[in-house]
């Protein structure tokens, strides 16, 4: 996120959700804490593998490193790895580079074959995940929001009072203009203990009459209501190479 709000990158991808390990709870942190608008978002099939130097064999691994997401969506493979210690790291590719860095010949890593060939790595074994359709949504932030005819996701972020009925409430606003909800997380305020931020997907344009209605709505009573983007629905790529 920094280096897109300093400048040095246009745009920044933003993993937000996995089908094996979920959502990725920090990055809607992230989200808030930086003023920088959802744009886009991407959906890929994620492949992991056991990466290692060149010579490590399974008997010398001692530890595997990963990030905590890498992990959990190896969760199964993992456990076949007997006395091998699990050590959660801050990247999947960063913990390939800690091997190469350090020549780590007891540690591997869950990885990308791409981590691999950048970081001069063995593959001992390839796709690990616990599933086969692995997959992850990114968020594509940017510095500035330009209005895109082409919107069909909204993304906010609000709080409701601490009241009977107030979350009933505020998701009426949307059911009673038929608007869908694609996914609803809560996160708790950190300086307010008990208190929690609503982040909710909403499938439409903020431009769309119902849309800004409910939103005129919802802000009437909650105490915090913020846009973190409105930008098109991913699509899968054509045979031409141009989103379906």
């Amino acid at each position: 996120m920094p280096p897109v709000e300093e400048g040095a990158a246009t745009h920044g991808i933003l993993p937000i959700e996995n089908t094996i390990g979920g959502t990725i709870h920090q990055n809607y942190d992230l989200l808030l804490r930086h003023e920088l608008p959802i744009v886009g978002e991407v959906t890929l099939p994620v492949v992991h593998n056991l990466l290692a130097l060149g010579g490590t064999t399974h008997a010398m691994l001692t530890r595997v490193y990963s990030h905590p997401q890498g992990l959990a969506q190896c969760e199964r493979f993992l456990r076949t790895l007997q006395g091998v210690e699990i050590v959660a790291t801050y990247d999947t590719a960063g913990s390939a580079k800690m091997i190469r860095d350090g020549q780590l010949h007891d540690t591997g890593a869950i990885a990308s074959q791409r981590a691999s060939e950048v970081f001069g790595l063995s593959v001992l074994d390839a796709s690990v995940q616990d599933y086969p359709d692995n997959t992850t949504r990114f968020l594509i932030v940017g510095r500035e929001q330009n209005a895109v005819e082409s919107a069909e996701k909204t993304t906010i972020v609000f709080t409701v009072p601490n009241e009977a009925g107030a979350l009933f409430k505020a998701l009426s606003v949307f059911a009673l203009r038929d608007i869908d909800l694609t996914k609803l997380e809560s996160r708790p305020i950190p300086d307010q203990p008990f208190q929690y931020l609503f982040y909710a997907d909403l499938a439409a344009s903020r431009e769309d009459l119902p849309c800004a209605r409910a939103l005129a709505h919802l802000a009437e009573f909650a105490p915090l209501l913020r846009t973190l983007g409105s930008y098109p629905r991913w699509r899968e790529p054509t045979a031409d190479g141009a989103a379906g």
